[in-house]
């Protein structure tokens, strides 16, 4: 063989071998980019620490921003409400700056299970399935459903509910009471609560449903408007929200709302953002839960 067909060789073999070294390379990196699908979801859903949430100096909170006086932006942009009160409190305590994500009521158990947020404070009733996917702390409130109609064609129970139809926003506990014990009921449903209460005003339908304490400020604000079923299901109760899993958090939460129970907290948050809109209509007794104790 001559010298020059020798090289020719030399250089194609020394090729060859790169080649097969770039691909399998290639071949290296592109499994690490794509994970398997449980370790992405684990790294997207995972929570942070008490030690994180401090080192970043803000603790974030998925409240509402349109159900007022729960949660709520005021005119000149900021978060107020009975949720909100609580919320500045717990990110006051643990020496950080609260940092707000709005919610709508079908995205709050999505936001705390993937810990898109760390804590979710959005009048969050506890119920069953929604305990399988996160974990609630002690709760701050009792609540029931009622439902507000126009006064002049009040409805004051379910049986005349029968042809009519009735409003509810979607992921709350109205939606799944009403699906499941009168399916004959006809729904409206809507994303976000302004859209609800639009849908009443508009006649879009005939009576709107939700927590039993928010259509009672709301009918309070609207004249023409009254809340002819004031209880309707299980007294339930409202507790704050975290990723499942994440004791720490839970821990801290639950050892806050005791605490708070001794200074009697939640009767101050009553009184400054609720009170000034039931006024005496209704007794502070009947909603407040301090020290996460439910008393009937």
């Amino acid at each position: 063989m001559s010298l020059l067909k020798k090289i020719i060789y030399a250089i194609l073999a020394v090729t060859a071998v790169f080649t097969l070294a770039f691909t399998a390379g290639c071949g290296s990196k592109n499994q690490e980019a794509k994970p398997a699908s449980g370790a992405s979801s684990a790294q997207k859903g995972s929570f942070r620490s008490l030690d994180e949430i401090k080192k970043s100096g803000k603790l974030i909170i998925g409240v509402f921003s349109d159900k007022a006086p729960f949660g709520y932006v005021d005119k000149e942009g900021k978060y107020q409400g009975y949720d909100v009160y609580f919320a500045e409190r717990l990110a006051k305590d643990l020496g950080v700056k609260p940092e707000y994500v709005s919610l709508e009521p079908a995205n709050r158990v999505e936001y705390a299970k993937t810990g898109k947020v760390d804590i979710v404070l959005a009048n969050f009733t506890v119920t069953k399935e929604r305990a399988e996917q996160v974990d609630f702390a002690l709760p701050y409130m009792k609540v029931a459903l009622g439902v507000v109609s126009p006064e002049k064609d009040n409805i004051t129970s379910v049986d005349q509910l029968k042809g009519k139809t009735l409003i509810v926003a979607k992921g709350t506990t109205a939606e799944t009471y009403f699906t499941k014990k009168h399916p004959e009921v006809k729904l409206l449903k809507f994303d976000q609560y302004t859209e609800t209460y639009n849908a009443l005003l508009d006649k879009r339908g005939d009576a709107f449903s939700t927590d039993n304490t928010e259509v009672l400020a709301w009918a309070m604000q609207n004249p023409g408007f009254k809340v002819g079923i004031p209880s309707l299901g299980d007294l339930d109760t409202i507790a704050p929200a975290v990723q499942k899993g994440n004791k720490e958090l839970l821990n801290y939460i639950n050892d806050e709302i005791k605490k708070l129970g001794k200074e009697n907290f939640f009767h101050k948050d009553y009184q400054e953002t609720l009170a000034p809109v039931y006024g005496s209509a209704v007794d502070p007794e009947s909603l407040v839960v301090e020290g996460g104790e439910v008393k009937k």
